[in-house]
């Protein structure tokens, strides 16, 4: 599955230059990661957003999302977003921002 590359293109802007930020092509798409641990990625016109166990419910019941199976099975603690939730910056933002929170409170991983 190809990737957005406008919608790609919106989050680095968001992210801006972090140098803690990197970029790897995962699922098909394009995944954004902060020190090494995933927090975001693109899917087509939707992202995916790891959000952890804990706040995985929460953000089921946003408007625009639903559980990610890529495989076939529900991965918990990660969440589609369909381009509806995501049209205007604030909420691309917002969603950013649960998935760097998420894996910023992981320890980093060697890169």
């Amino acid at each position: 599955m190809a990737f957005d590359e406008g919608l790609a293109g919106r989050i680095r802007d968001l992210i801006g230059t972090d140098p803690s930020m990197t970029e790897r092509k995962m699922f098909g798409g394009l995944c954004f990661m902060s020190c090494g641990n995933m927090c975001f990625g693109v899917l087509g016109s939707e992202i995916m957003v790891r959000v952890g166990p804990d706040a995985y419910g929460d953000a089921l019941q946003l408007p625009h999302a639903r559980e990610m199976d890529f495989t076939g099975r529900s991965m918990r603690g990660m969440v589609y977003v369909d381009a509806g939730g995501i049209s205007e910056d604030g909420q691309l933002e917002a969603w950013l921002h649960r998935g760097l929170a998420y894996a910023e409170s992981l320890p980093p991983k060697g890169q």
